[in-house]
């Protein structure tokens, strides 16, 4: 029979010296494990106090690393004390600008002012040819 952890005791194991990690629902104790971890100890200490299943399935790890986790499995977690994910909230878009003229009169003035600017040009050209001739 497996033991039943609550969130609040799992997250007090975040030290090098005492370190459990929350998985799918199960209880590991990697303290031993932390010094062979090939990521280094800091990824399994950055993955403590919360459950880390996303952190754990994100990296890809290979079916025999995910069989060497029953060495350390101690138990399982109290579904109830794992506090909700908070999902996500997009900040409010500001209202869309329904008065097309100002965005009509920006796009004109886009394609005017090069226009006249070219045609500015051209007429200095023209006159300065006729002067000189």
């Amino acid at each position: 029979m497996a033991k039943v952890f609550t969130m609040q005791e799992v997250s007090q194991h975040t030290s090098r010296e005492d370190c459990w990690l929350l998985i799918d629902g199960k209880v590991y104790d990697v303290t031993k494990f932390l010094e062979d971890h090939p990521g280094g100890d800091e990824v399994l200490l950055a993955s403590t106090g919360k459950d880390a299943t996303d952190d754990f399935e994100d990296i890809g790890h290979s079916d025999s690393a995910k069989a060497s986790m029953e060495e350390f499995y101690i138990g399982d977690i109290n579904a109830s004390s794992i506090p909700s994910k908070k999902s996500y909230v997009p900040p409010k878009q500001p209202l869309y600008n329904q008065d097309k003229t100002s965005e009509f009169i920006v796009k004109l003035l886009q394609f005017l002012v090069p226009l006249i600017i070219l045609g500015v040009a051209v007429g200095i050209r023209f006159y300065t040819k006729a002067a000189i001739a």
